[in-house]
Order: structure tokens, then sequence, then C-alpha cells
């Protein structure tokens, strides 16, 4: 099978979307498919250092340049599998080919519904998300990563129930427990204490990863606990200049250690060391860091909302996201048990295997070749 992938801008940035798409092509080059990533190409966007310049131009690559070149590599292609839903605004040049589109959240555009006062969008970032959801609606198969994420589509979107299915999330990576003796080294080199215990956190700096509340949580931990040798490792983007102004004000600085963008050994060393990942997002589309954590046989607090208490099954304990001072007495109440959860966090996680993953989007290809080629013999 011939799978052409269609993957995000590489200026946007979205490291969590281009590690989806690498994980496509290489699983299905080992199960001998032929894969082919096609992309944007910066030929604008990188001309200027300007944020904002730098954004409009990249529209010029993105809707101007882009769609000629998808126009040719469409000849190739048996299908076509659009990676980020993002991306549907492409879907009009697709209605001959078969196709699917992976669905991860819909918070762009529920933002620009008024969904999350939280979260205001402007005027040009509405019109997009419009466009965005046009594509989707004309979509050949959604696939989404979560039942969350499909409820929100089958709310918001015009598809019918049988065009729209649930393919969870693969491990991105061959997460598993590190020894002592090898993680140590790496830990060292990150600046983070020998023998010392600490809470994790993981994530980008997107207004529904709750990062201020992470350190929140923190805060009312080491009041609470009475602990002075007790961190927070946060793995991710920089943080915020906001982020670094609580620490200050709170006096923690000595705390809380940044680490920004680490390799997948390194964060495999901290996930396989920390007392517990800490990751009360208030939304999720699935999230990664759950499973990867207990891959590694980190035991796991985050929020009482789907779907991370569906990604986290019965081997991690949750928490309310906004709860600040109740969310850290429950950390505090649960430390004695936390080795308990090691086991049925491997369990649990070995339901999210990359290989299961990828069995069920070659369905899906499958399903969507079969349903165009009908339709060619009907008409």
């Amino acid at each position: 099978m011939k799978i052409l992938l269609i993957g995000n801008y590489q200026l946007d940035a979205i490291q969590s979307m281009d590690i989806f798409a690498s994980m496509l092509e290489n699983y299905l080059t080992k199960l001998g498919h032929q894969v082919r990533i096609i992309r944007p190409n910066p030929w604008f966007g990188k001309l200027l250092s300007s944020a904002f310049l730098r954004k409009w131009l990249g529209y010029i690559d993105k809707f101007v340049l882009f769609p000629a070149e998808l126009r040719q590599a469409l000849s190739w292609a048996d299908v076509v599998h659009i990676c980020d839903q993002g991306n549907a605004v492409y879907v009009k040049y697709l209605r001959n080919v078969p196709h699917i589109i992976t669905c991860h959240d819909l918070f762009p555009i529920r933002s620009g519904l008024g969904e999350f006062p939280e979260c205001r969008t402007g005027w040009t970032g509405k019109q997009f998300q419009q466009m965005v959801m046009r594509g989707l609606n004309q979509g050949q198969k959604i696939a989404c990563v979560s039942q969350q994420t499909q409820s929100d589509v089958l709310r918001l979107c015009s598809l019918s129930q049988s065009s729209v299915s649930v393919i969870p999330m693969g491990l991105n990576y061959p997460y598993s427990p590190m020894t002592v003796i090898e993680s140590q080294p790496r830990l060292k080199a990150l600046g983070i204490p020998d023998d010392c215990q600490f809470i994790l956190h993981i994530g980008a700096n997107h207004w529904y990863k709750n990062r201020l509340g992470v350190l929140s949580i923190f805060y009312q931990l080491i009041l609470q606990l009475q602990q002075p040798e007790f961190y927070l490792v946060m793995v991710g983007k920089p943080m915020t200049d906001e982020m670094h102004q609580f620490i200050k004000t709170h006096n923690i600085t000595q705390k809380v250690i940044e680490l920004v963008e680490i390799d997948n050994e390194s964060l495999r060393a901290i996930y396989s060391s920390a007392t517990a990942l800490l990751f009360p997002s208030l939304y999720e589309g699935f999230g990664w860091p759950i499973v990867e954590a207990q891959a590694c046989g980190c035991p796991v607090f985050t929020s009482n909302r789907s779907p991370m208490n569906d990604v986290g099954g019965d081997a991690a304990i949750y928490i309310e996201p906004d709860r600040h001072k109740e969310t850290a007495a429950e950390i505090i109440h649960n430390l004695p048990i936390l080795k308990t959860l090691k086991s049925k966090g491997f369990v649990n996680s070995q339901k999210f295997s990359p290989e299961k993953m990828i069995s069920e989007y070659i369905k899906l290809y499958h399903q969507a070749m079969n349903e165009k080629y009908d339709r060619q013999v009907k008409t």
C-alpha cells in the first residue's frame, strides 16, 4: 500500500504531531508499506524573524504553495492520512482520493466557538477554525485518539457516527524502567540531586496544561509536607514569565528544576526515578505522559476527567486539577502506597502498544479505499 502522510508545517513546531507522523512512517514502513510524508515547506515563513510576520508569511507556504505540491503527490498514493486535524483544510483537494484524518482534539475549534472563557480566540483565528471545521465535515474517515475527542467530534461536526472511530495513541518510544546504575549519571547530568524525591511534570505551555496549577500544587505540597528535600522537575517547553514569577514570589526557586526538551533516554531515566508524575491537565486529547510514566514504573496523579481517567485506568490516582490544596493533601496521603501502583501501571500501559495502533490504522486505510472503490463502481 502507498500511504501519503500529510504532516505539520515545521515552523509551527508542534512536537507531538511531528512525533506522531514519524511513528506512522516508521511502523508502516517496517510492515512493508511505502510511505511518504509531505508537509508545507517554510519558504516564506523563514524569511523574517518577527513572529507576527512569520505567521502571515507562513500562510503563503501553507495555502498558496503547498496545494500545488500536494496535488502532484496524490497521483502516487493509494490512501492519504492527514495526521493532525488542524490540516483538515486540505481535504478539499482529496475528494476523489481515499483518505482519513486523525483528530487529536477540538480545543481550537471549541475555543473559537466560545466554549472556553479562559481562552479567547481572535477574529482571524475563528475564521481559520471554521475552515478546519468545514474540512472535517468533508472528511471521509475520522480517527479520534480518545472517546472524549470522538464525543466532541460527533457533537460539533455534521459527520455520521459510522465515519468517526476511536484509535487510541500508542507509546511513541519503547519506554521501560531504567536501573538506578544507569539512571543516576543521567540525573546528575541534568542537575537533579542524588537520591532526592521529586514530583515530575511534563508538558507545553498551552493554557489547558495547567502548568501554573502544577506549581501551585507543589507549593502546597511543600507547605503541608514540611520536607525540605523534595523537588519538582518540570520537563517540556521553557516556562513562561508568569511561571517564573510564581516560583520567585513563593520562594521555591531552589526546589524547581526546569528541563527543556530533553532526549527520550533522559526522560526514561526521569520517569524511572520520579516519586510520581503530576499531570493535572484541565483538558487533553489523549495524555501521552500518563502511559509513558506507567511504562517506566512511575506512579501517576492525574485529573479525574476524561480522557485522563480513561487512559490511566485503575493504575492512576485521580485528583481535581483546580483544587490545589486538596491535591497536595491527596499526594501526601498516597505517598506510602505508590509502589503498589507500579505493577498496575505496567499492565495498563501495555494496552497502548504502537503495533496495535498501527494495525487499527491499516484497517481504516482499507475501509477508506474500499468505500471509494465501491462508489466509483456504482457511478
